[in-house]
């Protein structure tokens, strides 16, 4: 009982944060904030956004459609450059985020929730590209085939459109929206990491350690 008890509250207290407005609507943000730099992980998740509701709206319109319809077309295209501002963004993110000590004051989880969502986008933009159909996603598929059954990988059928579809609309997308949530939820709770504290003005205070 004592074990449920302490579950239960340790719950409730965390729920409480997650959805307190506070959370996600703070009336005060940081200075340091503030500043273009901070703004990489809102970018990258900004172009999360434009790539699932570009990808719903194609799937809803059919394969065919990307190469025929020239207003799919377009949002084909749209889906295609926002691939590429996610994964630009990101690793900016990403180094952003590294040299200045993000997994400080508790952020750990949150810097490595970071680094899995990385690792889940590059298979979820690889399988976007062998569902074209394309000879360039035919002779990526073969080659990519050969080096995962080379790790014992066999049962992921690349050159199975249809297997490659499935992962690429709905579980590799689902898997990395959860991964994408959980990361943004524990930098609301955190908040963003501040900078490192300056040595020349600590060293004046005598406050170096």
């Amino acid at each position: 009982m004592v074990l449920l008890a302490n579950w239960t509250l340790t719950s409730k207290k965390m729920l409480s944060e997650v959805l307190s407005a506070e959370t996600w609507l703070p009336s005060e943000m940081p200075e340091y904030a503030q500043g273009f730099m901070y703004m990489l992980g809102s970018l990258t998740a900004s172009s999360f956004v434009v790539l699932v509701i570009s990808g719903v709206l194609m799937v809803m319109n059919g394969p065919d459609t990307w190469s025929y319809n020239g207003a799919m077309r377009f949002v084909a295209a749209t889906h295609f450059w926002a691939v590429q501002a996610f994964f630009f963004f990101m690793m900016l993110h990403l180094w952003r985020v590294f040299f200045t000590g993000a997994w400080r004051g508790g952020r750990g989880a949150t810097w490595l929730l970071g680094a899995i969502a990385l690792l889940i986008a590059i298979p979820t933009a690889f399988t976007g590209f062998l569902i074209n159909g394309d000879l360039y996603s035919q002779w990526n598929a073969v080659q990519a085939k050969d080096g995962l059954n080379a790790l014992g990988l066999g049962w992921v059928n690349l050159t199975n459109s249809g297997q490659m579809f499935g992962m690429h609309v709905v579980v590799l997308p689902l898997v990395l929206t959860a991964v994408i949530g959980l990361h943004i939820t524990r930098v609301r709770m955190k908040s963003v990491v501040p900078p490192y504290p300056d040595a020349k003005s600590d060293s004046a205070k005598g406050t170096v350690k």
